[in-house]
């Protein structure tokens, strides 16, 4: 049998040695990071502060752009330090502290794009019953749902990896520039078939209930338009532009994520 330890640290590795580049990049995410501070803390004041916006599109992209801070506010001041850091050391506390806010923000993201096609659907598809649908008390649990969704269902994917133990040194490397819990599960020794599990029933479960309402509510959309005038088909364009535009971009990252994760690997233990 492997020898097994609980050990408080990981090395992130994927950093490397790259020299004088490092202030390049560093100068870069901080000006990527300081635009998107900016821009959403920005538009949620305008938001916030235009009682005419105070309808449920504008209050759910609030939403949308306040999880937008808090995900980029747990990935990119952590990469700044590591690339001017002479050690890519990470605590096993901080790592997970990581992986929970990182998790947390791309599954409220979808969410959040599930909640604002369902709303685009409603006010197209349904435009005379939606002031009564859509009251305060609906919006604010539209709201809410994702987050605590969220948050609970990442609680149990950190629990589950928290019991996990790694085998060899104190110190275990992590092949990435940030910590990611498929990253952290299959260096584990110890068994993993219960995480394994727990994440394609997370990962089954969060895409059908948000993919799915979103294409439906699309292709919903879009008959309707077929069917309406040249009007009613701009301002259907117009209202749904920013949603569209947000759900490529999480479906680009998606895609960009899992095609560096071997599928394979979910089934095996190391």
């Amino acid at each position: 049998m492997e020898n097994s330890t609980h050990f408080k640290v990981f090395r992130l590795a994927a950093y490397g040695d790259i020299g004088q580049l490092k202030y390049f990049y560093f100068t870069l995410l901080t000006v990527i990071y300081f635009v998107i501070i900016l821009a959403n803390a920005l538009v949620i004041g305008v938001i916030c502060i235009e009682r005419s916006l105070h309808e449920p599109m504008y209050l759910f992209q609030c939403a949308l752009f306040v999880n937008q801070l808090y995900g980029s506010t747990g990935l990119l001041p952590a990469l700044m330090f590591y690339l001017l850091s002479d050690t890519h050391d990470i605590s096993l506390f901080y790592c997970y502290l990581q992986i929970y806010v990182l998790h947390t923000y791309a599954l409220t993201e979808l969410c959040n794009l599930a909640v604002m096609s369902y709303d685009r659907y409603m006010s197209i598809c349904y435009p005379l019953q939606y002031n009564n649908i859509m009251t305060p008390k609906t919006i604010c649990g539209l709201i809410l749902l994702p987050q605590v969704y969220s948050f609970f269902i990442n609680s149990i994917i950190i629990s589950l990896s928290l019991r996990l133990q790694f085998c060899g040194n104190v110190l275990v490397t992590i092949d990435r520039v940030y910590c990611d819990n498929y990253s952290v599960v299959k260096l584990a020794c110890s068994n993993t078939m219960l995480n394994n599990i727990w994440g394609l029933v997370v990962t089954a479960l969060s895409f059908s209930c948000t993919i799915f309402p979103i294409i439906y509510s699309y292709v919903r959309i879009l008959q309707i338009c077929l069917k309406s005038s040249k009007e009613t088909k701009q301002k259907a364009f117009n209202t749904s532009m920013p949603h569209i535009a947000s759900l490529l971009l999480l479906w680009l990252f998606i895609f960009n994520y899992t095609r560096m994760v071997n599928i394979r690997q979910l089934f095996c233990d190391d």
